[in-house]
């Protein structure tokens, strides 16, 4: 007994080490499991919104109405958490900008479903500035006047997906490893305004090699456990590749980049053990101008096209319209691959003030010789003078070529990145009013003068344009003086008092929005700052466009208080990047010498010649605050207008089509027993109703498909590059309309039989929306 008494008493202590041993490793394993600083997620979402009657953020061109999809438009987020401490969130838009009101109703979503963990504080949200998305989501009069006031759909839409990806982003968090790279991109972007450029000083001129800024600056994202998971990257050009007079929805440039980015990554397959892509795909895509598929290869290709092939396809006619329930509708191609971690690419935008990627230069369009230098004018006609883009005269392929620019460069920062990311998290985040901002000023004699910033106006030169979107009538650039006829026309909205005038001198009043306030404010004077930090990476977000020199500027006077007032925290290695139309959106900012010379970006700078110091000045405060773990009161808050706001564009009223016909029926076929070679466009159109009755977020309007035996496998839809989707009217008020899908086959389709698929949603005259489909004569691609 006393023997097996000592056995147990010996097994127990010998079973407790054990224990204690497993505790040991255990926690070792969890040391090194845990060993990266932070917890990394990534989220995307759908934001693209109505691709009809709505006009189109950008240009301020009435005329330049939505009128189809050339690819989608996403909320694409990413968040850094240190496992026991603060957080950021940062959002990138395929948007115009940023919208006060869409800020506000993100947060307090936000804080519906997770209380204070994120807010203003550590939220930020930025748009790429296309000029081809809806309008009517920003809550100040001036910038929804060509959108007949505020659009619902346009705002709900954005503030869904915004919320959704970062909820995606929240769920997807895990240990993971940043990292940043930086190299130059030379040839995306030129200055449009070079006249006011060359009125700063030659000495700061002399310190940079060229009048835009030309690094992009990204950092990559990497999961512990899954690899690689995303980028976001930072680089200043304008998204106007797309013209005034587009109607497509598209992301621009920017946009565009992140697509191809994305497909890269997934078909290439990012290595978890290297973090790099294929590096011999990659280096494919320098030699060719084929942009990368957007959906891999899930059917085999025939050896070649044969008679039977052609036979196959022949045997397949139109489908005719047929009603579908909304859960029938098909969702986008790539939201299905759901067997890999979905790759989040972003191509933020930066101080793009007077950059423009119209790089070949401006001309005027009636003799096709070059603009006047100081005022981009013909003849004295601002309206004739056009920026060229590299593929001129085609817009998208002038979009394409400077997407492909951006994405390369950012691939090969991707695959090349090294510097691993470490310090500490921390944010700061203030409200200003910038109508009467007391700035502190160095005059001529090397003293400090007290200065005032003014109440919003915008000078006559906003009216001239840019030449990327020249405006009308007689204004142009660089004018200082006005017009008495305009100023008459001014004068019947409101006129500037003499302190208002002699505030913003020498710029000529157009508009006094600042102190327009019917039926609600033209314009903001609450304006957000905000500075994040991710260890050596600092991002300033602003609320408008800065312009080269403007960036530059407010970049260095901040990176000057980190490393001054840092005890060594912050050395020559940070990373300081600016974030352009974040938060809110305010127009322009130039320096105090740009303002000067009034061109579009001076005139539209809001709150007079001494914005950029304003701004410089509160940057300071909020650099200054963070190195001593101060924080900064805000006493101010914007305000949330969506009560008031006034919405004049008027709702679908029904749909109808030719007696005989349904919707979803084909109009106009693919020819029958035809065959297309690759690069060649084939088109169907079909009967259908206006998109607005549903927008069909994470979905499609149009597919591509592809005979797989019997069954027919979607390999293209509308967020493809190849894939667009045109919708008409006959006419203005007309209840028929027309769904055109055009599809340019890519060099890399698989050889086969396809055909043309369209979604849709119909509204009756009486009763609730009906969804439908359709698909057009198969025919054969080799």
């Amino acid at each position: 007994m006393e023997g097996l008494r000592h056995q147990v008493r010996g097994s127990g202590s010998s079973r407790i080490w054990q224990c204690l041993l497993l505790l040991l490793v255990l926690q070792n394993c969890s040391r090194v499991l845990s060993d990266s600083p932070y917890l990394v997620g990534m989220g995307s979402y759908d934001i693209t919104g109505p691709a009809a009657d709505v006009n189109m953020m950008g240009y301020a061109n009435t005329e330049q109405i939505a009128s189809g999809i050339h690819f989608r438009l996403k909320s694409r987020a990413f968040i850094v958490a240190e496992p026991d401490g603060k957080r950021v969130v940062f959002v990138n838009l395929d948007a115009c900008m940023a919208s006060q009101l869409v800020n506000i109703k993100v947060l307090e979503r936000l804080k519906a479903r997770y209380g204070d963990l994120y807010n203003e504080n550590n939220v930020a949200i930025s748009g790429i500035h296309t000029h081809a998305g809806p309008g009517g989501y920003l809550q100040y009069v001036v910038y929804i006047v060509t959108s007949l006031g505020f659009v619902r759909q346009s705002f709900d839409v954005i503030v869904d997906g915004i919320e959704q990806s970062i909820v995606e982003a929240h769920n997807n968090l895990r240990s993971g490893k940043i990292y940043v790279n930086n190299g130059d991109l030379l040839d995306a972007g030129v200055n449009r305004s070079p006249s006011a450029y060359l009125n700063n000083p030659a000495e700061e001129r002399s310190k940079y090699q060229y009048n835009v800024d030309k690094q992009m600056t990204l950092v990559k994202f990497v999961d512990d456990e899954m690899g690689p998971v995303g980028s976001f990257n930072w680089f200043a050009t304008h998204g106007t590749s797309m013209s005034r007079t587009n109607s497509l929805i598209s992301g621009d440039n920017k946009g565009a980049a992140a697509r191809f980015m994305e497909d890269w990554a997934e078909q290439n397959g990012v290595s978890k053990q290297t973090g790099h892509a294929n590096s011999v795909d990659f280096g494919s895509l320098h030699m060719s101008s084929v942009l990368p598929r957007r959906v891999s290869t899930i059917i085999p290709e025939p050896n070649e096209i044969t008679d039977d092939l052609m036979q196959l396809a022949s045997s397949y006619g139109a489908s005719g319209g047929r009603r579908l329930a909304a859960s029938n509708i098909t969702r986008r191609i790539r939201s299905t691959q759901e067997n890999t971690a979905k790759f989040v690419s972003a191509f933020c935008q930066s101080n793009c003030g007077d950059v423009s990627p119209n790089v070949l230069g401006t001309f005027c369009i009636d003799t096709h010789l070059p603009c006047d230098f100081n005022h981009s004018t013909c003849n004295g006609k601002n309206e004739l003078c056009y920026g060229r883009g590299p593929g001129y005269p085609d817009e998208f392929e002038s979009t394409r070529i400077i997407a492909s620019r951006q994405f390369l460069k950012a691939a090969d920062l991707f695959n090349s990145a090294s510097e691993e990311i470490q310090g500490k998290i921390d944010y700061r985040h203030t409200y200003l009013d910038f109508s009467q901002l007391e700035v502190s000023v160095s005059t001529s004699t090397g003293d400090q003068q007290v200065v005032k910033t003014c109440p919003a106006a915008m000078g006559f030169a906003f009216a001239a344009g840019t030449t990327d979107g020249p405006g009308a009538f007689d204004f142009e650039q660089g004018d200082d003086k006005g017009n008495p006829f305009w100023r008459l026309v001014r004068n019947l909205l409101k006129t500037p008092g003499k302190e208002q005038v002699e505030c913003h001198a020498p710029k000529p009043i157009l508009l006094d929005t600042g102190e327009m306030k019917e039926p609600y404010d033209w314009a903001p004077s609450i304006l957000p700052i905000q500075i994040i930090r991710i260890g050596q990476l600092v991002i300033l977000c602003v609320p408008g466009e800065f312009t080269t020199m403007a960036g530059r500027r407010l970049r260095d006077a901040v990176k000057n208080v980190l490393i001054s007032g840092s005890n060594g925290e912050f050395n020559s290695n940070i990373h300081v990047v600016l974030a352009g139309l974040t938060n809110t959106y305010s127009q322009y900012v130039t320096t105090f010498e740009e303002y000067q010379i009034q061109r579009y970006e001076g005139a539209s700078t809001l709150y007079g010649p001494h914005t950029l110091s304003a701004y410089i000045q509160e940057f300071q405060k909020l650099a200054t605050a963070m190195v001593a773990n101060q924080q900064v009161p805000t006493n101010i808050q914007p305000p949330d207008m969506l009560h008031k706001q006034i919405g004049l564009l008027p709702g679908v009223m029904f749909d109808t089509t030719p007696i005989g016909t349904n919707f979803g029926d084909v109009s106009s076929d693919v020819p029958a027993n035809s065959n297309f070679r690759k690069g060649s466009t084939v088109n169907a159109t079909f009967y259908s109703a206006c998109p607005r009755n549903d927008l069909l977020t994470d979905g499609t309007f149009a597919l591509v498909e592809k005979l797989n035996g019997k069954d027919w496998i979607p390999v293209y839809d509308d967020d493809d590059w190849s894939l667009q989707f045109k919708w008409s009217r006959p006419s203005k008020l007309s209840s028929k309309s027309f769904a055109t899908l055009e599809w340019t086959i890519p060099e890399d389709a698989a050889s086969g039989v396809y055909r043309l698929r369209h979604f849709g949603a119909s509204k009756p005259i009486i009763g609730s929306v009906k969804h439908f489909t359709g698909a057009s004569s198969a025919f054969a691609v080799r």
